[in-house]
């Protein structure tokens, strides 16, 4: 099983990369270059529509290898390409949560298009995973440079409500399972010795009934989908014992990667720790997760007192934010709200990295501003992170451009049996993931609300 799931994540660090081989017939205008730091992809067909889709791509590890992609598959690269539309995407100037960066290079490459290429009609921004929260903040910083947005499997709830939720994580883990060692949660210093002390201790946790209930309440806290492979059916509802194990996967392949890891990169651009729970009340998170059944029964089946570990949490709950640290965080990137273009977002239903309710946070901001018709969010019923088929994608891609074309959403083919069909009409090799076939999932699904929401502009605690 663990061999299994580590090729399912491999595919999902594919995925979340987006990264795509080049076409195999050269187009009129193919460029690769850098400008600065940040290397870029161009490439615009022979009878081009003056329409450009700007590609923002996913989180890059700290220090990992970083190229520039224009799409997100081959198959996506292929349809566009075919349907006249120029592609673009830049690599970014750093790793990590590399936002403040992302944002400045892709106008940097949008800018460099229009001097060397020509000015388009209309510019779709699109991404996936970080580059979902990019894409968004791409819009919300310069509407009047985008015609639409797409963000895919995106980091909506934006960067203070992602972050306060894996120091959530990781403080619910180490008081609950490791309260006396030197597992580090904000200003980490060794990354690598503390994501490692962070395996041992959840190693051992995983093998008795009370460290799953424990690992259980962890992942409850931060909805985490008890769904992990996506080539199997999800576990039902009631098999509690299956979903903490797929709970138990995405904390120790996905999550606490960047809970114990690669926070020691965002603390070190943010200039400190930009994350708090003072305040938090961590029963008050429990009664409103989809998996409180799910904890109470484990913890009823390990003998626990969940209360009493409830309790724990909230005496505990102490750590403040460095207040430029979290100013920086809230920058880079938090969101207002204020759509002024048409935004179709699409979300894997099992997503245990980006969790679904990160939908949920944005769609609340818009509504709060009043610009809910501007937003549209699609959902694929399906585990992983980015687990989308390229036959998903361009379909959901079809209804954007409708929306953009027409001045209005078309509803009927904003329906799952619409999408899923549209789908599958493109052919066995776009319905697959990493060589493995799918049929089309597009769901009627609501996420739950987001567990710590921060819209821009909110009161940070001092």
């Amino acid at each position: 099983m663990r061999t299994l799931a580590l090729v399912v994540l491999l595919a999902l660090v594919a995925a979340c990369s987006q990264s795509a081989p080049a076409p195999t017939t050269p187009s009129p205008t193919d460029r690769t270059g850098k400008i600065g730091a940040a290397a870029y992809e161009i490439v615009v067909p022979a009878k081009w529509n003056q329409t450009l889709f700007l590609f923002s791509h996913g989180y890059v590890a700290p220090g990992g290898a970083n190229g520039a992609v224009a799409a997100p598959f081959a198959a996506a690269r292929t349809w566009l390409l075919d349907h006249h539309y120029a592609i673009a995407g830049s690599a970014y100037a750093s790793t990590g949560w590399a936002i403040e960066d992302a944002l400045k290079d892709q106008i940097a490459l949008l800018d460099f298009f229009e001097k060397r290429i020509g000015k388009p009609k209309r510019v779709i921004a699109w991404g996936g995973s970080l580059g979902g929260i990019i894409t968004a903040g791409l819009v919300q910083l310069h509407p009047a440079r985008f015609a639409g947005a797409m963000p895919l499997c995106g980091v909506l709830a934006g960067g203070i409500a992602t972050w306060n939720s894996e120091l959530d994580a990781a403080y619910a883990f180490k008081t609950l399972l490791a309260p006396t060692s030197a597992l580090q949660l904000v200003h980490i210093t060794d990354p690598d010795a503390n994501g490692q002390l962070a395996d041992q201790v959840l190693n051992a946790a995983a093998v008795s009934p009370q460290g799953r209930a424990r690992l259980g309440l962890v992942a409850a806290l931060t909805d985490l989908p008890g769904w992990f492979d996506p080539r199997l059916p999800e576990p039902a509802e009631a098999d509690y014992s299956g979903r903490v194990l797929a709970q138990i996967e995405w904390e120790s392949r996905v999550d606490f990667n960047f809970a114990f890891r690669y926070r020691k990169e965002l603390e070190h651009r943010a200039g400190g720790n930009p994350s708090w729970n003072t305040g938090v009340d961590y029963g008050a998170l429990l009664a409103s997760s989809p998996d409180r059944n799910e904890v109470q029964a484990l913890y009823s089946q390990a003998g626990l007192d969940l209360q009493r570990d409830v309790r724990s949490l909230n005496a505990g709950a102490n750590i403040k934010a460095d207040a430029n640290a979290a100013a920086y965080l809230e920058r880079f990137i938090s969101f207002d709200g204020g759509l002024s273009v048409p935004t179709l977002s699409m979300h894997t239903t099992g997503d245990g990295l980006v969790v679904p309710p990160n939908e949920s946070a944005y769609a609340q901001v818009v509504g709060a501003a009043g610009k809910s018709e501007m937003l549209r969010q699609l959902f694929v019923h399906r585990a992983g992170h980015c687990t989308f088929s390229a036959a998903e994608t361009i379909a959901a891609l079809g209804v954007l451009l409708r929306r953009l074309d027409s001045g209005r959403w078309d509803d009927a083919a904003l329906q799952p049996e619409a999408l899923n069909a549209a789908a599958l009409a493109q052919g066995a090799a776009a319905n697959q993931f990493f060589g493995f076939a799918l049929q089309p999932s597009f769901a009627a699904f609501t996420p739950a609300p987001h567990p710590r929401p921060f819209a821009k502009g909110s009161a940070i605690p001092a």
